[in-house]
């Protein structure tokens, strides 16, 4: 696998961002840590080989046609511990309008508009690279993804472990704002995370979500919401390496059959988002001696 390039902060187009973790000594450094409109990082150090970063954006959300593009890079002997403020919420899809900031040659894919015979619907889209070398340990551990009535979101992670590396992945959606009556009411959701292994990739999942309906001569057409209820958060958690191997062995003595290319891969719904976080809260307790008790509880109050 090519060595990652760090990218300088004048290369970067709109929503992109790099994050570049190092060992300095014996303390982690944030050697790159830069980001453009409409995607904003923050940085936290914790203590020894251990740091922290927030995935933010402008104005609470993530609105049509915004595309995020992040690089991430944990070298030798660091930890990443990768966190978001609040849940990543997504705007309502808007045909043929396109945030301003966003550069004309990156252009999201345009699909049809449902609502708008003959106009097109431009995506909102995060694509975020990981790069996990030796003896480093990453943690993504975001809070679930909010979509907006008719909102149209794309996500890909992919994920690139050197040797021992370590990761935990969590990626998980809720129904929307309920309280609206917005209650599994966007557009269409897709979600791909990848994992390659020293080159070669060991498992690829997909989820995808699509207001369409479905139905045939033999079953009747059912609504999104009527196919993902009484459910109102699902979640997907991939571990994989060595030094997660104590909490991969806790969640497969409770769930046989689960574990996979030396590591562990877990879905779970819910009918409250509560209800899976207090499950996560539970399941990866054993985390709390890398990223410490402070940081655990933050990320699972």
């Amino acid at each position: 696998m090519p060595e990652p390039q760090l990218s300088h902060i004048t290369k970067l187009r709109a929503g992109g961002g790099c994050i570049t973790v190092s060992i300095l000594g014996e303390k982690a450094v944030f050697s790159e840590l830069s980001s453009t409109y409409p995607l904003k990082l923050l940085s936290q150090f914790i203590q020894d080989t251990r740091a922290i970063a927030y995935l933010l954006t402008y104005g609470g959300g993530l609105v049509s046609g915004d595309e995020i593009g992040l690089v991430v890079n944990v070298q030798l002997g660091a930890t990443l511990i990768l966190l978001s403020q609040g849940s990543t919420k997504v705007f309502k899809a808007r045909p043929g309008k396109r945030l301003a900031s966003v550069k004309s040659q990156h252009l999201a894919p345009l699909t049809l508009h449902p609502k708008h015979p003959g106009a097109r619907t431009i995506s909102t889209r995060q694509n975020l690279d990981f790069h996990i070398a030796p003896r480093s340990i990453l943690l993504l551990l975001p809070e679930p993804v909010t979509c907006f009535r008719d909102a149209h979101y794309r996500q890909s992670q992919r994920f690139h472990i050197q040797g021992d590396g370590s990761i935990v992945i969590l990626d998980w959606i809720t129904s929307g704002r309920i309280s609206l009556g917005e209650e599994w009411a966007f557009s269409h959701y897709y979600s791909m995370n990848e994992l390659f292994h020293n080159e070669k990739r060991i498992a690829k999942d997909v989820m995808l979500l699509d207001k369409e309906e479905l139905g045939d001569h033999l079953l009747p057409n059912r609504s999104l919401r009527e196919r993902l209820q009484p459910y109102s958060c699902y979640a997907m958690l991939i571990l994989f390496g060595p030094e997660v191997q104590s909490v991969i062995a806790a969640i497969s003595a409770r769930y046989d059959k689960i574990s996979i290319f030396k590591g562990v891969v877990v879905r779970m719904a819910g009918i409250e988002t509560e209800m899976v976080k207090g499950w996560l809260r539970e399941a990866l307790y054993g985390l709390e001696s890398i990223i410490g008790v402070d940081v655990y509880r933050r990320t699972f109050p």
